[in-house]
């Protein structure tokens, strides 16, 4: 994840968006010293941007399940800070909830669920007008993307299905 160049790119965007807040959470072992995902730098910056009022800043343990679907329920839209990967089953959840997403270009985010993308990658780094583009389209239009029962249950037998087939292939 490439975290703080998002978040100073949010905040600025976020100022023009009357009512719009941008609440950055992180779990507690980025203050811990002992902890692998330790960062004083990034903690620094992330409370000097919230006292400036640019943020809210939320510090806490892991969410269990059931704090985490509450916490993305509550959310307007959730941005992805990463710049690699694949897929997400950040995206899976928010897609579950109903909760719109903000994926980078790199991976395969914008074919596995439907969302709003922007320009993030190693290689290119951060688009911040396209991040700002995308925040101002979720903002504007106020997209509805969610999974239903019925989606997901014959998603569920399609892949089922195709994982049949490629097993059955590669036993012959």
């Amino acid at each position: 994840m490439s975290v703080l160049p998002v978040v100073r790119a949010l905040s600025e965007a976020v100022c023009g968006l009357s009512g719009a807040e941008l609440v950055v959470n992180i779990h507690r072992e980025v203050a811990d010293p002992s902890a692998h995902a330790y960062s004083p730098g990034a903690l620094a910056e992330l409370e000097t941007l919230a006292a400036r009022g640019r943020l809210e800043l939320q510090v806490h343990d892991y969410f269990d399940d059931d704090q985490l679907w509450d916490y993305l329920s509550d959310l307007d839209v959730s941005v992805l800070p990463y710049t690699f990967g694949t897929h997400s089953g950040w995206l899976e959840a928010c897609h579950d909830l109903g909760t719109t997403v903000i994926a980078p270009s790199c991976g395969f985010y914008s074919q596995q669920r439907p969302c709003l993308s922007y320009g993030h990658t190693q290689r290119e780094g951060l688009d911040e007008e396209s991040l700002r583009e995308a925040l101002v389209t979720a903002y504007r239009t106020r997209p509805a993307w969610r999974a239903t029962v019925a989606g997901r249950t014959a998603e569920r037998v399609r892949v089922g299905a195709a994982h049949r087939a490629l097993y059955t292939e590669l036993l012959e």
